[in-house]
């Protein structure tokens, strides 16, 4: 008997959180990625963190307004832990009211909700309104941006650094292409009441008035978000994330010469992913992939389960071809905790090993008695 017992089934690419994603998906027959003019870009699936399409996805470059997708993802994290509420009321500071770039409008020493500010910042890319919240949720922009660079560790994004909530030029501020396409996956993920605010199309504070600077709004539908930024460094960039019946991609496009040109790039990106690519949700979290037994323990068996849910990035029409095996380990001693890995799930596309998804202990399992322990002990000594 060999070191692992074989399950077949059908599955699928796993989430994010189980997706290396260093390399983008290829498939035979699948047309190249259309050419944009763009200096870096990336394509992702929301569901299973596939890249359909990237371009220089791990340089770091200046991320400008971009930067404000954290300083929102902050303030709605503390929103969910109760530490602000959108009904508080902030008073503006001098040096909130004197940041410099796009903003709001609002006026030293003026009252303002969090609700306001955030769709100031959110669709309007108010610098001041951003400072504002973060002095707010932090009691200043420095620690703030402590919380956002604490938020970037968690969340793995291994090539970004903030060193204000704005985004105005600084050397200490950068992303890639693939961190952002995370910070904003997790965006929409965690805080999708929130992230709704970037599906506005206007927004009028203090008898001003100010559209949306994403292109993509109202042009396209299934568009709701994200957020456009500009410096002369950065050019002109575009996060876009958009829906079409049960798929979600997101779009990040970075250094383009024009407003009319980060749309253009981002629709092409989009709309190729859409076309070619579909994407399925096959199991939830949790889901019975198999039964393993368990020598010496006080239960003679497990449940092997995926840890997080299992969805499917694939060419459109292709799905037979996506199988995978189950390996799991069949010397099991007893005691194992929940959660533990017990084995793997090779994903194969027509036959080639894709990735692996690890797969765990659904219970805990303690020791068996003596007795229970010793008869085990002497079927594995002959091989039983």
């Amino acid at each position: 008997m060999g070191m692992f017992s074989r399950f077949c089934l059908f599955a699928a690419l796993a989430l994010a959180t189980l997706l290396a994603a260093a390399e983008p998906v290829s498939f035979p027959g699948v047309p190249a990625p259309p050419q944009v003019a763009a200096r870096q870009f990336i394509l992702m699936d929301f569901e299973s963190g596939a890249i359909l399409a990237e371009q220089a996805p791990d340089e770091r470059a200046e991320p400008a307004s971009l930067t404000k997708i954290m300083t929102a993802y902050g303030v709605a994290d503390a929103l969910a832990k109760n530490l602000v509420k959108l009904t508080d009321i902030v008073t503006i500071s001098e040096k909130a009211w004197k940041t410099e770039g796009s903003r709001m409008f609002i006026e030293v020493n003026k009252q303002v909700s969090v609700d306001d500010l955030l769709h100031g910042m959110m669709i309007q890319s108010g610098n001041d309104a951003a400072v504002a919240l973060a002095e707010h949720v932090s009691g200043s922009e420095e620690v703030f941006t402590t919380v956002m660079n604490q938020h970037a560790a968690r969340l793995g994004l291994t090539n970004t650094k903030y060193a204000n909530a704005e985004g105005l030029p600084d050397p200490n501020n950068y992303a890639t292409p693939r961190d952002l396409a995370k910070l904003t996956q997790a965006f929409i993920r965690d805080y999708p009441e929130i992230y709704k605010y970037y599906s506005q199309k206007e927004f009028t504070f203090n008898g001003i008035h100010q559209p949306n600077r994403n292109g993509l709004l109202g042009k396209d539908p299934s568009v709701d978000g994200v957020k456009t930024g500009h410096t002369e460094a950065a050019g002109y960039c575009l996060i876009s994330s958009a829906k079409r019946e049960n798929m979600r991609l997101i779009a990040v496009v970075l250094g383009t010469e024009s407003n009319s040109a980060r749309t253009k790039a981002s629709e092409a990106l989009l709309n190729y992913g859409f076309r070619y690519f579909e994407t399925r949700e096959l199991y939830p979290a949790g889901a019975k992939i198999a039964t393993a037994r368990v020598w010496k323990g006080a239960a003679p068996n497990v449940d092997v389960v995926l840890e997080a849910p299992l969805g499917v990035t694939i060419p459109r029409g292709k799905y037979a071809s996506v199988k995978a095996s189950a390996e799991v380990n069949p010397r099991l001693v007893a005691p194992l905790a929940k959660g533990q890995q017990l084995g793997r799930l090779i994903v194969r596309y027509e036959d080639k090993e894709f990735l692996t998804v690890p797969l765990v202990a659904a219970a805990a399992v303690d020791q068996g008695s003596f007795l229970s322990r010793g008869i085990d002990h002497l079927r594995l000594m002959i091989g039983r």
